[in-house]
């Protein structure tokens, strides 16, 4: 322990008479470790840490699978007879999102909701914060409203008051008893669920269609498998009951499976090849810092080769030696540990609140034990990494010819290992921006990708009629939509308008499921034709700039009065009607307020499903139906909330005041909400390639600037080496430009060498970035040849500033000091 602490002290004192040394290792090792701190951190939050509920590894997600969904949603009485039915599962539970209109305290409001069974928050094992949950049966047609807020509600309209419970809100023009408040610590987001501010027992529902076996309505489950239940015993539990439905009732539940996936696969599938792509990527970093920094202390341990040479000659071992030079290498490691750490804290940070819709548990990211020992661990293993070859290579030098020759001559051997050394670094940094550069070329080529529509100066956002419309009648509800129409129109600025209702480009969808006219009625409800379904207003094609192919698009005459028609895309045509005109052939529709409907026109087709999966998605055919020809029951159910775009002449920034101020001259109960451009939704729809292609550029910038340092390092260091050279090269009649091609020569070798095996692992990320590219191979020849001349230009100008001063070197003077 003396010789431990007499090291630690004379490694200061080295380190403290080296401070521009001392500041460049420890800045270099800030970078590579900081950034590794700050992805794991993201990976320890999303991938490693377990979900914050009681014995997260029972919990799965629920699902139906279905010819055109693998994870579709959940009908009502389906979800009952799995509660009754199964044998691996100690609960499950439903929801399905919803909205309302919180009316009564202070200016009218639409908030989040989740339709609930009884059994949703018992199955995480989240207790209310005060009161109770909802009790068995409580979530059944017909009983009593009642409802769960959240601790962000009850703070911000009843000031946290105790006296919440047993009091009415109203939601929807109906009048519901508040029994307890759910902690704000609650936060999961999954799929379609996201934390709310009411939650609603989900008989309380009134759609009609939740009594049917064939509707799922966006459903989805959530269960506690039983202890020691395996999710592959519960997957064939649930398969049996699957058939037992299926014989049961054939007509709704032929072709309807169970899908079961882990709740934590459920949150971060998608995310997972991502992060563990960049954290592979960020170890690159790492490694080029130790690279770097093995560099220096390589050049600077031949310096001191006279040093030890000495202290060898005094009786000091090899180990004794190797121990010093490994301490001040740990010295230096946790120097930039520690301000790798104030790194990582502050890109984190940055990095969550540019981008907090791309990662799922956002919310729990951050500097926590586990981050901690996760840079300590590196921290040390890095010192042990860049000191220990110097180390060995100073050790093993003779003392003889040392001591003989001084701290001139320096071994070939500590040449080609610094030359190695630059070689690594740049393949390496050429690999990150190999990486980088293909992520942002796909980018651009999503964002040239036409989306089928004109995104410009478009606006979507909710409306709720006042509640009262939810009691009146069909005829009266139309009225109410024409009088918001006709309103909304007046405004300055707004070109056209429509209402949508159903699907809505890359922000929600629906289906249509039909048969065509002349052709037998399939005998279940998934066997038959399904497309995704919009329904709008006449003005819909004009105001999302939606191309008409042939016939004509919906018209004000297609009202309730009229027959039925619809307008299919292109894609429909093709799929349904091959060879022939769609135009005119009638389809024979289910479950979508429609009876028959008549084709009266073809559209061009709408990327639905994002810029980048649209082709891949089964459900690909697309059909348009007139809002005002919605059947009497399902027009009903529009007065809580339909959609509505609207084309601007302008940014449509300052329009949705104006049109708030528009809605509340027609009642102070109509609700507007939920506005956004059509650019942010397509913005939104790529966060998670933003996210990727951004870190990506950071950590590629960092190994470029690493490698730029490394190269520049080398070449300084060697052109000093070799002054008393120059100088005698230059009295012997050698030109200024030859003294700088010699040392730009050497400088080049190396970043072509580290530049040609950089293009050949480049080739191994076809491999692990095909998942992450787009309209561009892995493999692009234009990028890599980019990456590769702006590595070797930055490479060129590190090394011209060395060359330019060996240049200038006086051979007298140089020749009178030696």
């Amino acid at each position: 322990m003396e010789t431990l602490i007499e090291d630690i002290r004379y490694g200061l004192r080295m380190l403290r008479k080296a401070p521009g040394f001392t500041l460049v290792v420890v800045l270099t090792l800030a970078l590579g470790i900081g950034a590794n701190t700050a992805l794991f951190s993201v990976v320890n939050g999303v991938l490693l840490n377990p979900l914050p509920y009681p014995e997260p590894n029972q919990l799965v997600t629920l699902h139906e699978s279905k010819p055109n969904f693998e994870t579709g949603s959940i009908s009502y009485p389906n979800f009952r007879d799995w509660q009754k039915e199964n044998k691996t599962f100690s609960v499950i539970a439903i929801s399905r999102s919803n909205s309302f209109a919180l009316t009564g305290y202070g200016e009218a409001e639409q908030v989040r909701a989740e339709l609930i069974s009884s059994d949703f928050f018992p199955v995480l094992g989240v207790k209310p914060e005060i009161g109770r949950g909802f009790a068995p049966g409580e979530d059944e047609i017909g009983a009593g409203p009642i409802v769960l807020i959240s601790a962000g509600l009850w703070k911000r309209k009843f000031a946290s008051s105790p006296d919440i419970l047993g009091k009415g809100i109203t939601l929807d023009g109906k009048a519901y008893t508040v029994v307890g408040v759910i902690p704000a610590s609650f936060n999961l987001t999954l799929g379609t669920f996201s934390p709310s501010e009411v939650y609603v027992p989900i008989g309380q529902w009134g759609n009609p269609s939740l009594r049917l076996r064939s509707a799922g309505l966006g459903i989805h489950g959530v269960g506690r498998l039983r202890p020691g239940v395996s999710i592959e015993q519960a997957q064939l539990d649930m398969d049996r009951i699957s058939r037992d439905l299926t014989a049961a009732y054939p007509d709704s539940n032929r072709g309807v499976g169970a899908k079961l996936i882990p709740l934590k696969a459920g949150m971060v599938g998608r995310i997972r090849p991502i992060l563990l792509v960049l954290l592979g990527a960020v170890g690159f970093v790492l490694l080029i810092s130790c690279v770097n920094v093995a560099n220096l202390l390589l050049a600077r341990s031949t310096a001191r080769l006279r040093e030890f040479a000495v202290r060898a000659a005094l009786g000091a071992t090899q180990g004794r030696v190797v121990r010093q030079l490994l301490t001040e290498s740990l010295l230096l490691a946790i120097a930039g540990g520690g301000l790798g750490l104030l790194f990582a804290a502050w890109g984190t940070h940055a990095a969550l609140g540019a981008l907090p819709a791309a990662l799922p548990r956002a919310e729990e990211i951050g500097l926590d034990r586990h981050v901690l020992a996760f840079t300590g661990l590196v921290s040390v293993v890095a010192g042990l990494v860049f000191g220990l070859f110097p180390a060995l290579r100073t050790s093993r030098q003779d003392l003889h010819s040392t001591l003989k020759e001084g701290a001139r001559s320096v071994s070939g051997a500590h040449h080609r290992a610094q030359n190695t050394f630059v070689v690594i670094e740049m393949a390496l940094a050429l690999v990150l921006l190999a990486g980088a550069g293909l992520t942002i070329r796909s980018l651009v080529h999503l964002w040239n990708v036409y989306p089928g529509f004109d995104p410009h100066n478009v606006l979507t956002f909710s409306v709720s009629l006042p509640p009262a419309m939810a009691e009146a009648s069909p005829d009266a509800v139309r009225a109410a939509w024409r009088e918001f129409d006709d309103k909304m129109k007046t405004i300055a600025g707004v070109q056209s308008l429509s209402l949508s209702w159903a699907a809505l480009p890359m922000s929600g969808d629906d289906e249509a499921v039909f048969w065509i006219d002349g052709q037998p009625k399939p005998p279940s409800l998934h066997e038959m034709n399904w497309a995704l379904q919009y329904i709008v207003e006449p003005d819909y094609l004009r105001t999302m700039g939606i191309p008409l192919q042939r016939g004509r698009f919906l018209t004000p005459q297609d009202n309730e009065h009229a027959p039925l028609v619809a307008v299919v895309d292109d894609a429909f045509a093709r799929k349904f009607f091959p060879g022939q005109d769609a135009i005119g052939n009638r389809l024979h529709m289910d479950q979508s307020g429609f009876a028959t409907v008549q084709i009266v026109g073809i559209v061009g087709h709408v990327k639905q499903w994002g810029l980048d999966r649209d082709d891949a998605e089964a459900l690909h055919a697309q059909i348009y139906l007139s809002f005002m020809q919605l059947g009497d029951s399902v027009m009903k159910l529009t007065a809580p909330g339909a959609g509505v775009v609207v084309r601007s002449s302008g940014p449509t920034a300052s329009l949705f005041n104006a049109l708030r101020h528009a809605s509340a001259e027609m009642s102070s109960q109509q609700v507007v909400y939920a506005a956004q451009s059509m650019e942010e939704i397509i913005s939104e729809s790529l966060a998670t390639r933003r996210f990727t292609m951004i870190l990506l550029g950071v950590f590629a910038g960092l190994a470029l600037l690493l490698a730029s340092v490394g190269i520049y390092g080398v070449i300084s260091y060697v052109a000093g080496e070799r002054t008393r050279e120059m100088g005698i090269r230059m009295a012997l009649g050698a030109q200024r430009r030859d003294i700088l091609w010699l040392i730009l020569r050497q400088g080049g070798t190396l970043a072509v060498v580290g530049v040609a095996v950089g293009l050949i692992s480049s080739f191994a990320l076809a491999r692990f970035m095909a998942g992450l590219l787009y309209g561009v191979q892995a493999t692009d020849p234009a990028t890599l040849l980019v990456v590769a001349g702006l590595l070797g230009a930055v490479a060129l100008v590190a090394c011209s500033v060395p060359a330019l001063r060996a240049a200038r070197v006086d051979p007298m003077i140089t020749l009178r000091y030696e």
